[in-house]
C-alpha cells in the first residue's frame, strides 16, 4: 500500500509532518522500535513507529534518521502519547534525510495501526478477500438476486483501501465504493472511459494506467459472456463500445500477481452482475421489438396503439397514459481497412466508402445491430444520472445494422408556446462524443437521427422515417460520431425524390397541427389566416383586406402562428416551410 492510503484513513490519527512529495512511496511492512539502531532488523520497505523512548537529547534524532534512511524504510511514524509533540529536531533530521514522517494521535494505539499495514499487504489477506469474492460470484449465480457491484467495492474499500468505481463506455457512473466519499467528476469519468476504449481498440493488455489531474487510475476490463461480449468474440470491435469498466484509484504496475488474480476475480463478479441486467431487459426489448416491427409492417395504427397499451406497463413503468413518443435512430458502422490486421475487414476501392447489401447492411461486416442496440440504450440515459435503474428504463430494438429507441415523452399542453420538447440531437451526444470516438479510433463511426415528438402511434411510422432520414443526414458529415434532428429536415431536403411520403407527412404534421388544434379548440382561422398572409407576401394591409380584418387582429393572429409553431413569419426560410407544408397538407 502507499503512504497517501495511510494518511487518508483517519481511524490511524495519522498527521503529516514532512514529506508531502513522498506520499506515494510503498509500505511493505510494519516495525515498532525505541531501539537506538534498529537497522539490523530492518529490510526495507517498512513504516517504522516509535515513542521516542531512544530520544535522550536533540543530537539522536539525525543518526537515528540516518540509520532509518539507509536501511531503505519508508517513513517514520512517532507517537505522541508519551512525550507530547514531536521535537523539531526529528523534524528536521527527517526532512535532511528525504523521510516522511508522521505523529501518531495519542488516542491510537500501535498495534491498531500495526494491524491495518498487516491486513493490507499481506498476500494471505488478499487470498482471503478473493474467496469472499468467489462466495459472493457463486451466490450472484445461483441467486435470484445478487447484491449489485457495490458490494464487491465496498470489499475492495474495507480489506485493501482501494477507491473503486464502475463505468459505463460512454463514462456514465454506475456504481462506487463507500470509501470513496465523492463521486468522480463527470469529466473524470469521460476521460477514463475513453483512455480505456483506446486502450483496448489498440490491444494493449490491461489494467491500463491513466493519470488525471494529481491521481492515477487503473482500468480493468469487465467482460462477460453475455450479448456479444464472450472471450472468443470475432473481433473486439463488437464488444469494445459495450463494455463496462473498473476503475481503481492506485497505480497497479508494481503490484503483486495476487491481488491483479484477486482484480480479475472482482471485475467477473462484475460481469455477472452485467449479464443480470441484461437479461432482465430482455421482455423490454421483445416489446419494443414487436412494436418495432407492427410500424415497420405498415400495420392499423389502432392495432400499434393496442399493443402501446399492453407494452406500457413494462416499458413505461409509473407513466400512466400513454405519453407523447419520439424515435432514435442509431447505427455503427466501421470502415473496411486493406491489409489490415488479423481479424479486420479490407478495404473497399471507394476510400474506405463501403459497398452495402441487401437492406443496406455493409457486404461482410461486422453485425452492428446488437452494438448500436446497447450503445443506444447506455447513451439515451441522462448522462447526469448514477446507478443502473435508469438504463433499466430504456427499451431499443433492432434489425439488421440498425437500433431503434421509442423514447416516451411528458404529454404537453395543447396551449404550448411551440418550443422545443423531447431530445435534441446534439444534447444526446455532448457528454458521450469524446470517450467514444476514443472507442471508434480511426475506423469506426456512430450516427443518429431524432424525429419529432408525434402524438399518437400513427404518426409513430412517419417518425421513424424521420429519424432515418435524419440520420442519413448525420452520415454526410464529417466526424466519428454525428447526430441530426428533425429540425435539420430543412424545405430543399424534403423536396428531393428520395425522400419517403411519411417523412413528408411528418414534416407537414409537425408545423400545422399545433395550428389545427388550435382552431379546432379556439375556432380562432389561424390556417386561413396563414394561407392568406403567405398569399399577399406578407403584405399586413392587403391580407387584412382580403380576410376582412383589423391589421391589429391580423397581427395577434399571426403573433399566435409564431408562437405555437416557434417559427418567424419575417424569415423566409419560415415562409417556405409553412408554403410547402400547406400545399402538401
Amino acid at each position: 500500500m502507499r503512504l497517501r492510503a495511510l494518511l487518508d484513513t483517519d481511524a490511524l490519527g495519522l498527521r503529516l509532518l514532512g514529506g508531502q512529495d513522498e506520499l506515494d512511496r510503498t509500505v511493505r511492512g510494519v516495525m515498532t522500535t525505541d531501539l537506538r539502531d534498529p537497522s539490523r532488523y530492518l529490510s526495507g520497505g517498512e513504516l517504522v513507529l516509535t515513542g521516542l523512548a531512544w530520544r535522550r537529547g536533540p543530537a539522536d534524532s539525525e543518526p537515528f534518521v540516518r540509520l532509518l534512511a539507509g536501511a531503505g524504510v519508508t517513513a517514520l511514524a512517532a507517537g505522541e502519547a508519551e512525550l507530547g509533540p514531536v521535537p523539531d529536531d526529528l523534524v528536521a533530521a527527517c526532512a535532511q534525510h528525504r523521510l516522511p514522517l508522521f505523529a501518531v494521535n495519542e488516542s491510537v494505539a500501535f498495534a491498531t495501526i500495526t494491524e491495518h499495514v498487516v491486513r493490507q499487504v499481506s498476500g494471505e489477506r488478499a487470498g482471503d478477500l478473493a474467496a469472499v469474492v468467489d462466495r459472493h460470484r457463486r451466490m450472484m449465480t445461483s441467486g435470484p438476486a445478487g447484491g449489485g457491484p457495490d458490494v464487491v467495492l465496498d470489499l475492495l474499500g474495507s480489506d485493501l483501501d482501494l477507491r473503486a468505481w464502475v463505468l459505463s463506455p460512454a463514462g456514465r457512473l454506475i456504481a462506487g465504493s463507500r470509501l470513496a466519499e465523492t463521486e468522480l467528476p463527470a469529466h473524470v469519468c469521460t476521460t477514463l472511459a475513453g483512455e480505456h476504449l483506446a486502450a483496448v481498440r489498440t490491444g494493449r493488455r490491461g489494467p491500463h494506467r491513466v493519470t488525471v489531474g494529481p491521481a492515477t487510475y487503473s482500468l480493468f476490463p469487465v467482460r462477460g459472456g453475455g450479448r456479444g461480449t464472450a472471450a472468443g468474440a470475432r473481433d473486439v470491435r463488437e464488444t469494445v463500445l459495450s463494455e463496462w469498466l473498473l476503475a481503481v484509484e492506485a497505480d497497479a504496475g508494481d503490484w503483486p500477481e495476487e491481488r491483479l488474480d484477486l482484480l480479475e476475480g472482482v471485475t467477473q463478479l462484475i460481469a455477472v452482475e452485467r449479464e443480470r441486467r441484461d437479461a432482465a431487459r430482455t421482455v423490454r426489448r421483445r416489446l419494443a421489438q414487436e412494436v418495432l416491427e407492427l410500424v415497420q409492417t405498415g400495420a392499423a395504427p389502432a392495432e400499434i396503439a393496442a399493443r402501446l397499451r399492453v407494452a406500457a406497463p413494462v416499458l413505461l413503468p409509473g407513466l400512466g397514459a400513454a405519453p407523447h413518443w419520439q424515435v432514435v435512430v442509431a447505427r455503427v458502422e466501421w470502415d473496411e481497412v486493406k491489409g489490415g490486421p488479423a481479424g479486420f475487414p479490407a478495404e473497399s476501392a471507394a476510400g474506405g466508402r463501403r459497398a452495402e447489401g441487401p437492406a443496406g447492411a455493409p457486404a461482410g461486416a461486422l453485425a452492428g445491430g446488437p452494438v448500436a442496440q446497447a450503445l443506444l440504450e447506455e447513451i439515451l440515459v441522462d448522462p447526469l444520472s448514477s446507478g443502473p435503474e435508469p438504463s433499466d428504463r430504456i427499451a431499443v430494438a433492432h434489425t439488421g445494422d440498425e437500433a431503434v429507441a421509442l423514447v416516451p415523452l411528458p404529454a404537453v399542453s395543447s396551449e404550448h408556446d411551440g418550443s422545443e420538447t423531447g431530445l435534441l440531437a446534439d444534447a444526446i451526444l455532448a457528454a458521450v462524443r469524446e470517450p467514444l470516438s476514443a472507442g471508434l479510433d480511426g475506423d469506426g463511426r456512430l450516427t443518429l437521427g431524432v424525429s419529432a415528438a408525434v402524438h399518437s402511434a400513427e404518426g409513430l411510422r412517419g417518425a421513424l422515417e424521420e429519424a432515418r432520414h435524419a440520420r442519413r443526414v448525420a452520415a454526410a458529415r464529417p466526424g466519428r460520431v454525428c447526430a441530426a434532428g428533425h429540425q435539420e429536415l430543412a424545405s430543399h431536403v424534403l423536396l428531393l425524390p428520395f425522400v419517403p411520403d411519411d417523412v413528408r407527412r411528418a414534416f407537414t404534421a409537425r408545423l400545422l397541427d399545433p395550428l389545427r388544434e388550435y382552431d379546432r379548440r379556439h375556432r380562432a382561422e389561424l390556417i386561413p389566416t396563414l394561407e392568406a398572409f403567405l398569399d399577399c407576401d406578407g403584405s399586413w394591409t392587403r391580407c387584412a383586406a382580403r380576410l376582412h380584418l383589423h391589421v391589429n387582429t391580423l397581427r395577434y393572429r399571426v403573433g399566435r402562428i409564431e408562437q405555437l409553431t416557434g417559427r418567424d413569419l419575417s424569415r423566409l426560410e419560415d415562409k417556405l416551410d409553412f408554403f410547402l407544408a400547406l400545399r402538401m397538407s
